[in-house]
């Protein structure tokens, strides 16, 4: 059988804000849809030139949504403590 002290040690160990893991964890939605956005904004423009301002405006609009959702999840830490 281990040694109880073993357990406490490791528990000392253990260091840090589970907050900031988890933010990391979720900024990765964020970063692949902002890409997939920008990503798919310039084939469409690449396949239709002359809707380019329409394009780029729908880019931007997705883009806010996308990193509002990155903010949100900056702040829920936070607010959860």
């Amino acid at each position: 059988m281990a040694d109880p002290a073993f357990f406490l040690a490791a528990k000392d160990t253990i260091s840090g804000s589970l907050g900031a893991v988890g933010y990391g964890l979720a900024a990765i939605g964020p970063g692949i849809g902002i890409g997939l956005i920008f990503g798919m904004g310039v084939q469409a423009i690449a396949r239709q030139p002359e809707m380019e301002r329409v394009a780029f405006r729908y880019m931007l609009i997705g883009f806010a949504l996308a990193e509002a959702l990155a903010l949100i999840g900056f702040v829920a830490p936070f607010i959860f403590k």
